[in-house]
């Protein structure tokens, strides 16, 4: 009688063993993480597991994960916010939360966001947002700019000939600094529930 497959509840394993040491532990370490009696049950669950493109060997051989190692899955069904409805037991897709959020690592940085001015635009204080250093914007982005030595997110707007700050939050005032210094583009946002 063949052996269960175990591999994704040891990946699974892995994964939270990584979120909270953030190394690929040693063979020794598996086996007793994962309850093995012997080393090489170890070695070949991580043959199998750098086989599908979870981990890797660095150059003086220690293990990494890979892109694919931080893959969530995502269901395909949406979960509504109003009333409720029948679930459906539809399959997921994988997803990176990095490649969803930051398309140019080199130039991308995240900044948590204070105040409400922005909250019609669904940035809420406590909320981080994933900016793209540049120093030019569009009309209508959301943009982290300097006023006065210090940053505020704000919509970038025009006014007649003028570039203009405007809050997404009526009880704040349009700003017009001049000039106008753009930090970076606002490409996404995320928000933690846990306390």
């Amino acid at each position: 009688m063949a052996r269960p497959n175990n591999d994704p509840l040891h990946l699974a394993a892995l994964q939270d063993y990584y979120a909270q040491h953030r190394l690929i532990p040693s063979y020794s370490a598996i086996s007793a993480l994962l309850g093995f009696r012997a080393k090489n049950a170890a070695a070949s669950l991580v043959g199998r597991l750098e086989a599908a493109g979870y981990i890797q060997r660095t150059p003086d051989k220690r293990l990494t994960p890979t892109d694919r190692f931080f893959e969530r899955p995502r269901s395909i069904t949406s979960v509504r916010a109003g009333m409720p409805e029948a679930a459906t037991d539809s399959s997921a897709d994988m997803v990176n939360l990095d490649s969803l959020l930051v398309q140019k690592p080199s130039v991308t940085f995240l900044m948590p966001i204070k105040g409400d001015s922005m909250k019609d635009a669904g940035l809420l204080e406590g909320d981080t947002v994933v900016c793209e250093r540049r120093q030019r914007a569009d009309v209508g982005d959301i943009v982290v700019a300097f006023i006065n030595n210090e940053v505020t997110v704000k919509r970038l707007a025009k006014e007649r000939d003028r570039y203009v700050l405007k809050p997404e939050n009526k009880a704040y005032p349009v700003l017009r600094p001049d000039p106008l210094e753009i930090l970076g583009v606002v490409t996404g946002s995320y928000r933690s529930y846990r306390r």
